[in-house]
């Protein structure tokens, strides 16, 4: 109880602090999802498989919680995946259900549904991997079905995954980005990126720092998050930034140390020329005096 109260009065000054943004947030997300091919269905089926699908939605909603034993961090499917991972171009999940398998050049080998959300807790939520016949592996593979019915089996669907955007016409820059972040971003995720939280629990993300996805996750990479910030923040309002706004800001979140990379060598230097070794990665390189990858937490 206690925490719902905490909750409703963090949303209520949300409210009154950023009236524009959610004033905005039913016409701007309206207008994502009018741009996608494919809308999920809109009513859980009754039964056991839909009791099932459920679970997943719940999971998918409340990773804290309902997959507790896998998470390692503040975060949860959602905040990647908007609207329940019904969001188009926030990476749907109606559309990622249709695309496997597939080839993938991060895990070198052809990976399934279930290697991907695997993956998922690894790097986003720097967490362990779900058995593959866990209740909330299932779960997450029934709702993503249940997302993507009637969609057609292999097909490319407008709306699926980020948006790639332009090269910006300088090179993103941290410096510039804090400007960015401290006026659009920090009211939602906090001053030092640490995220919101009310009643213990997440309201905003955190988005660097030991409570957030850590070095393996593809939100790390500037282009990845550039495409995320430019179509989907800030919440709401997607698409308000300018395009190099959006490099700037991403490459500001992105330049700041977060949890070690699973795959670590014992060197971040090698680690880098083995998993890292793009521009758009700032994984071993020294950002103010700090080597970014050389913390273990």
């Amino acid at each position: 109880m206690a925490q719902r109260k905490a909750l409703r009065i963090l949303t209520c000054l949300f409210f009154l602090s950023a009236a524009p943004i959610m004033a905005a947030m039913s016409g701007a997300a309206s207008a994502r999802t009018a741009a996608s091919s494919f809308s999920p269905p809109k009513a859980i089926p009754k039964g056991k498989f839909g009791d099932v699908i459920r679970l997943g939605e719940e999971v998918f909603d409340h990773t804290q919680t309902a997959a507790k034993d896998y998470v390692g961090n503040g975060l949860v499917c959602e905040n990647c995946h908007l609207d329940r991972g019904r969001l188009a171009n926030s990476a749907p999940m109606w559309a990622a259900f249709v695309s496997y398998p597939k080839y993938r050049s991060k895990n070198g080998k052809v990976v399934t549904l279930e290697d991907r959300i695997r993956d998922c807790f690894r790097f986003s939520m720097n967490g362990q991997p779900p058995k593959p016949d866990s209740k909330q592996l299932v779960a997450l593979v029934s709702y993503f079905y249940w997302l993507g019915t009637g969609a057609p089996l292999g097909a490319k669907l407008a709306g699926a995954g980020y948006p790639r955007l332009p090269k910006p016409r300088l090179v993103a820059d941290p410096d510039r980005g804090a400007a960015v972040y401290q006026a659009h971003c920090a009211l939602c995720h906090g001053a030092h990126g640490a995220g919101r939280k009310a009643g213990g629990a997440y309201v905003f993300p955190p988005l660097w720092g030991p409570e957030s996805f850590n070095w393996g996750a593809g939100m790390h990479q500037v282009d990845t998050a550039a495409g995320f910030i430019k179509t989907n923040m800030p919440l709401g309002l997607g698409g308000s930034l300018a395009n190099q706004q959006a490099w700037d800001v991403a490459a500001f979140v992105d330049s700041h140390p977060r949890p070690q990379d699973p795959r670590f060598t014992g060197s971040v230097g090698q680690t880098r020329q083995k998993y890292h070794n793009s521009s758009a990665d700032y994984y071993g390189q020294v950002v103010h005096g700090v080597l970014l990858g050389a913390s273990n937490r």
